[in-house]
């Protein structure tokens, strides 16, 4: 399967380690993943909130350009992911804002493309054939698998899991050989960006989060979001200050474990970068 790859702004810095890891396993998974040339941001967690054509005409830019590829687009990030397929919905069902769009941009889309998350597009591949990849089974391992608000939600746009109790993740991990967790707030928000702003209340949503995958005796979390994953991960910090917790449970992309179980080169998948320590879990899968 050969794919238009939408990498966005955090792969190349606080979400690194989700680019690494994603372009390992997809080649091992047999996935193309073939980078759109030139292409720009997408306007996640701002432009919504400022103009309604600039938040369709940003993600349609790189729509347009995928289209000319003629591939279909995938892209790790969730709220990229959003955008994405936000834009792709309008584009198709809205033929004036298609034309102010295309004139603005200077880019022509016609709608032709499918938008899917990789999560979508890895946790679609046979399961016997990853099944088949798996060479070190995370056996023993406990996860909370969390989603968070922008991957699943709202289903009339993402529309490829449950919103409510979504399970791509924890079917992917059940295939690594890990227990995923029957836990109640895999689709909570975490605070996304407000923690710039607001920590004090990001640090109150995180700890609800965090509480509940602890008390369901989780080992670590998987995530596919970088503003999930940087939330979780640097801010546990923050709640054991502010709240006089001990939190010290690890996060990990869910391409990082999937690599990990796959047998991949450890520093490929960068597991030693994270704010929370990740040794006593990997330690655990060997």
């Amino acid at each position: 399967m050969k794919y238009a790859y939408y990498p966005g702004c955090s792969y190349h810095t606080s979400g690194k380690e989700y680019e690494a890891s994603t372009r390992v396993v997809a080649k091992n998974l047999g996935l193309e993943l073939v980078e759109i040339p030139d292409w720009s941001c997408c306007g996640a967690t701002a432009a919504h909130g400022k103009s309604h054509l600039l938040n369709v005409a940003l993600p349609a830019r790189n729509l347009a350009l995928a289209e000319e590829m003629g591939l279909d687009v995938t892209t790790p990030c969730a709220s990229c992911y959003q955008q994405l397929a936000y834009a792709n919905k309008c584009m198709i069902e809205d033929k004036k804002l298609k034309e102010k769009v295309n004139q603005v941009t200077g880019k022509t889309y016609n709608g032709t493309l499918k938008v899917k998350s990789i999560v979508e597009v890895i946790g679609s591949i046979a399961p016997e054939y990853i099944k088949a990849q798996i060479v070190k089974p995370l056996k023993g391992l406990k996860i909370a698998a969390y989603y968070g608000c922008l991957l699943v939600r709202p289903p009339k746009v993402t529309n490829f899991d449950d919103a409510e109790n979504p399970m791509f993740l924890d079917n992917i991990m059940r295939l690594a050989g890990a227990e995923t967790l029957d836990w109640p707030h895999k689709t909570e928000c975490c605070g996304g960006s407000l923690a710039v702003s607001n920590l004090d209340i990001v640090v109150k949503m995180l700890n609800r989060i965090i509480k509940a995958a602890v008390e369901c005796g989780a080992n670590c979390f998987v995530v596919a979001c970088p503003l999930c994953h940087f939330n979780l991960d640097m801010h546990q910090k923050s709640c054991n200050k502010m709240l006089g917790t001990s939190y010290t449970i690890p996060v990990f992309y869910f391409t990082q474990l999937l690599g990990l179980a796959m047998g991949l080169n450890q520093q490929d998948l960068q597991l030693g970068s994270h704010f929370t320590d990740t040794q006593k879990v990997l330690s655990m899968v060997g």
